[in-house]
This record gives structure tokens, sequence and C-alpha cells, in this order.
């Protein structure tokens, strides 16, 4: 051991491991048909595993967290396989110049995969960043208005509300809208806003991760810039988008497009440039824009790692057949509560149900830490509801399988079997 020690430190690379990624086998779920359950008569406790096609269990869980969230399985091989020797390069992407050859072509294929995935028009830069979209919050004011100015908030929940207190420090915001007195279960009617036509912008969050409420479509900003933020942390990507209804759209990538220290900005060009002058420059829209998002060193592993998902949605057939596929995961979780006959439900107004993360409560509240703990023991985790609202919540993203919400699905019916 000794020797080889030796020649591994002085240069010796007779006794290099191969780092070649080991396959991961494919698994198979068998579930029980839903018509075939009797939900009224007690049953014995089952496990519903997964069958492997080879020895030994597949080590993975089915990860239903809300973020940092679950990557697409093939993105996972593909960073292991390219981990030690970027393709050929001799270094990792951790360990290049991010101003190298080797990572400028990441970065752009990146930005030329997301232009495309989003039919982004030329009149908008992308900005690939850092801070989270909590950031943002701050960002934007600096960016687009005066101390004095007004700008308009709609407040759909806990993110919407974070954004408009932080801009309180900044400009003038109001909130022209608040979902809090129901609990933030439901979208206004576009009618009922009453806008500032002097407002700087207007904002909104896109999708609430933590109560479940997503826009399915966008109101029409009436102030004088035509201005309309879009917070999409977590159903950025997960479906198509008309950017041309938008300022700004900002995302942090940790929920649907990659690991977590990646925040993506898409902003017109226009809004570019008018930076107040006590704006640090890493919050300087301009200074990012005109560096190419490498002002500083980038998150580069980040930036690669969304650059894997951008190509894998692309080969999936663009975001039309991804929202097709989150769609399908979605109304089967919501049938499956809906059809409960009040074991579980989700508080969310129907026509607003998020396609991303799914809250739900069950009828008898002190089973809820059973139903979150048998789940584990199934190997399907994170189920738990956020702090602040208790009850579950799965988070069924753009890489959560199919097979992955029929064997919760399946779960929550032999559960509410055994305990309705």
């Amino acid at each position: 051991m000794a020797a080889s020690t030796n020649s591994f430190l002085t240069g010796n690379q007779t006794n290099l491991p191969s780092f070649k990624p080991k396959p991961i086998s494919q698994s198979f779920l068998h579930l029980t048909k839903p018509s075939t359950l009797n939900l009224t008569s007690p049953t014995k406790p089952i496990s519903i595993r997964c069958a492997s096609t080879s020895a030994g269990s597949d080590p993975r869980v089915i990860n239903f967290a809300a973020g940092p969230a679950a990557l697409p399985e093939n993105v996972l091989l593909k960073a292991q396989s390219e981990l030690y020797n970027w393709r050929g390069s001799g270094m990792s992407v951790m360990e290049m110049s991010h101003r190298g050859k080797e990572f400028l072509s990441i970065i752009q294929k990146a930005e030329s995969d997301l232009r495309q995935l989003l039919s982004i028009p030329p009149e908008y830069s992308v900005l690939f960043l850092q801070g989270g979209a909590t950031t943002q919050f701050a960002a934007l004011p600096l960016n687009l208005c005066e101390s004095d100015d007004p700008v308009d908030y709609v407040v759909t929940g806990s993110w919407g509300d974070k954004a408009f207190k932080e801009a309180l420090k900044y400009c003038n915001p109001k909130v022209i809208w608040s979902g809090k007195s129901d609990k933030y279960t439901k979208v206004p009617t576009f009618d009922e806003l009453e806008q500032n036509p002097h407002a700087k912008y207007l904002h909104i969050c896109a999708n609430e991760t933590i109560h479940g409420v997503e826009f399915k479509d966008y109101p029409v900003p009436k102030n004088s810039n035509g201005v309309l933020i879009a917070d999409m942390s977590s159903n950025f990507c997960s479906k198509p988008v008309d950017v041309s209804k938008f300022g700004v759209i900002y995302a942090g990538a940790q929920k649907n497009v990659g690991p977590s220290g990646v925040t993506i900005v898409i902003i017109r060009k226009d809004l570019i440039g008018k930076a107040r002058d006590v704006t640090p420059v890493m919050l300087d829209y301009k200074i990012h824009d005109e560096n190419s998002s490498l002002y500083n060193t980038p998150p580069c592993f980040g930036i690669y790692m969304c650059g894997l998902v951008f190509d894998d949605l692309l080969a999936q057939g663009g975001l039309k057949e991804v929202e097709k596929k989150n769609q399908r995961k979605a109304e089967l979780l919501y049938n499956a509560i809906d059809e409960s006959r009040g074991f579980f439900k989700c508080p969310v107004e129907k026509s607003v149900r998020s396609l991303m993360n799914v809250p739900f409560t069950l009828e008898k509240s002190e089973l809820e830490a059973e139903f979150i703990k048998e789940a584990a023991k199934e190997k399907m985790v994170q189920l738990k509801g956020h702090r602040s609202v208790g009850g579950m919540r799965a988070s069924i993203y753009n890489a959560m399988p199919l097979a992955g919400v029929e064997k919760l699905v399946a779960f929550m019916r032999h559960f509410q079997a055994r305990h309705a």
C-alpha cells in the first residue's frame, strides 16, 4: 500500500482509478391498481417495493424535495462520466479557468440551449448569476427605479411577500392584491388589480413553492414602461412561456434546472444600464451583461449542470412535451387527493393548483407524522410540508419520473385503507 501511495504522489499514474461510472439499474414499480383497493376494510401494512432488473437494490430514493431537488438521472450519470476529465481536456469542470476556451464553450452552449427552449427574443439578455432569487428582490428595485418610485406587487404566497418586504428598503412598493386572508390558496382575477399607471413595474411570483399556487396566465402591466417581472424559480422551464410578455424573468436553478448556486435572469435589454450609483457592483445588471456573466468567477460547475439539463429538455422534445409530462403527473396526484373522500385534502383552488408543488393535509392530522415516516421506509423522502404551513408537500419537478408519482399515489391509497 505504501509503495502504491508513493507512486500516486510522485506522478506515476499506473495506479490511478479509472473513474468510470457504475451503471445504475433501472427499476420498475409493481403497483396495485386503484380500482382493486378496498378502502373500507382494514388491511395489513404492505411494502411497496421497487423490483430491480439486476442483483442488489437501487440506492436512489424518490426525492420529493422542494429545492435543492432531484436532477435527471441521465444528467447525473453524464456529469459523473465527465467529472474527472471533461471531454479530453485533462481537467474537471471544477478545475477550469472561467475564462478558458473550455468553460466558454460550456456557458455559451448553456445560454444557446436555454434561448432555444424558451424562444428568448434577441432583445433579451441571459445572465447566469449567484445569490439565489432572494438577491434579486433587492437587485430589481436598485436597477429599475429610484428610491421614491412606486412599484406594484401581487402577493400570492410567502415568496411574493418576501420580495415585497425587501423592496421596501429600496423604493416605494405597494401590495395591490394579497391572498393572505385566504391563506394563499388563490390567484386574483386580473380585473381586480388596481395597478398604478406610474409604477415602474408589476411584480408577481409565478409559482409559489410553499403554498402550491401557480399563475396559469399572466397579468398585463398597465404601467408606462409595460414591465412585468416574474419570479419563476419553482416552475422555470416546466412549460413554454412567452418571454416577450415580461421585462424580467428570474429563477433560482435548484428546483428545475440544476443544483443550488446558480440564478438565471432573463432581462429586456432596454432595462439594463439604469442602476443607481449606490448599487453594489455584483447587483448591477449592466456589469454582468457587458461581461457575459463572467465579471467574476461564476458558479462554473452549476452552470455546466444547468447546461446538461437544458440539453436533456431539448432531447425530450422541448418544453411542450415536458409540460405534457408534468400535467400527467400532477393530474394523477391531485386526482388521488380529490378522490380520497376527504382523507387527503389540497387547500388550493383547483384552477390555480401548481403543476410543480402539491401541498396536502390529512383529515386526521395526528397521522401526518406516521405518513411521512412510513413513506420514508418506502424510499419516498422530503414529503414534509414547509415549516410555516405544515402538512405534506410533494414537489414533482421535471426530473420526477411518472413512476415516482405512481408509487406515491399507491402508497397514499394503501395508507388510507389502513387508517380511514
